[in-house]
C-alpha cells in the first residue's frame, strides 16, 4: 500500500519536528519510495532556502515518486473545486490521493474534512 506526502509532512520529517511515533512511521512510509503530487514538489522547492537545505531537499524530491497532473488527476481536481471551498493546490494534492487511491499523510487535516472519499492520515495524532 502506498501513501501520497502532503507538504507540511515532507517538511516537518525533512526537519525532524515530528512526535516520535510520527517519526517511526514516516522513516517506514519514506524507506519504501515517497509518493508526492507534483504540487508538493512545487510548493517543498518553492521557497528561497539556503544552498545546504536546498540540495538536502532537491536529493528527497529526486528520490521520491513524483505524479505529475494528468487527465484524471486534473479531472478530479476540477470536481473537488466545484463541489468544496478548497485551494487549488489542496485540491491538486486531494485529486492525487484520490486517484491513486492512497491515503494522503497530513496535518492539514481541516481543509480536507469535506472530501469524503479521501482517506487522511495525520501522523501527529498516531
Amino acid at each position: 500500500m502506498g501513501y501520497v506526502i502532503d507538504s507540511n509532512v515532507v517538511i516537518d520529517y525533512m526537519s525532524g519536528q515530528l512526535p516520535g511515533n510520527a517519526m517511526s512511521f514516516m522513516d517506514v512510509v519514506i524507506n519504501d519510495t515517497p509518493i508526492l503530487s507534483i504540487m508538493t514538489q512545487i510548493e517543498v522547492l518553492g521557497f528561497n532556502n539556503p544552498p545546504e537545505i536546498e540540495t538536502f531537499l532537491s536529493e528527497f524530491i529526486n528520490a521520491s515518486s513524483i505524479i505529475s497532473l494528468n487527465d484524471d488527476i486534473v479531472k478530479a481536481t476540477i470536481e473537488i473545486r466545484k463541489k468544496n471551498k478548497i485551494k487549488t493546490p489542496d485540491a491538486i494534492v486531494a485529486a492525487t490521493a484520490m486517484v491513486l487511491d492512497y491515503p494522503l499523510i497530513t496535518r492539514n487535516t481541516k481543509d480536507f474534512k469535506n472530501l469524503y472519499s479521501l482517506k487522511i492520515m495525520d501522523p501527529w495524532s498516531l
